[in-house]
């Protein structure tokens, strides 16, 4: 079925409205999971891309939101698998400063960590933690089991715990 002109360029305005709506969140996210803005704003620019391809049926979708999670978690992990190469040319600094009170080299150290967690583990400490899913929202977005998501969490906190100098309580100040 080809859309009319109008039909289109309705379409394209609603698609371009929902990115500029969403777009700090979406690149935070991305952000938290690939462990740098570069190889977030990769990852999250394939989703945004697959996503424009597919709008006609996205707009339909009961959570566009729900979507464009899922999305954006299969490619990370995609990339994962394929071995994307990690080159770190210096440390940057977050874009926004927190603005919960908490001493902002927590967050630093916070992110650090963050970083050194396995893929499928951060995917889950992202979404349950930052993005305030639930176990079973989590399992849906990541296609796992629930058993998986309280298990990667599990694990994915013991290394954070490990890893992180005295306790950081600012996951869920992450918003």
């Amino acid at each position: 079925m080809l859309l009319r002109k109008s039909d289109k360029k309705a379409a394209d305005e609603e698609y371009t409205v929902y990115v500029h709506t969403t777009m700090d969140r979406w690149r935070r996210v991305a952000y938290l999971m690939a462990g740098d803005w570069d190889r977030g704003d990769d990852v999250l620019q394939q989703v945004l891309t697959e996503l424009y391809r597919k709008w006609s049926r996205a707009r339909k979708a009961d959570s566009i939101d729900a979507l464009v999670r899922t999305m954006l978690l299969r490619r990370f992990i995609d990339g994962q698998r394929l071995g994307w190469a990690r080159v770190r040319l210096g440390t940057e600094l977050p874009e926004r400063a927190a603005t919960t009170g908490a001493d902002p080299t927590d967050r630093l150290d916070l992110v650090t960590a963050l970083r050194q967690v396995a893929p499928r583990q951060r995917a889950v400490l992202v979404l349950r933690y930052i993005h305030d899913l639930s176990v079973e929202e989590t399992a849906k977005a990541l296609n796992c089991s629930p058993g998986t998501v309280k298990s990667q969490a599990l694990k994915g906190l013991e290394k954070m715990r490990r890893l992180l100098p005295s306790p950081v309580n600012v996951l869920r100040s992450q918003k």
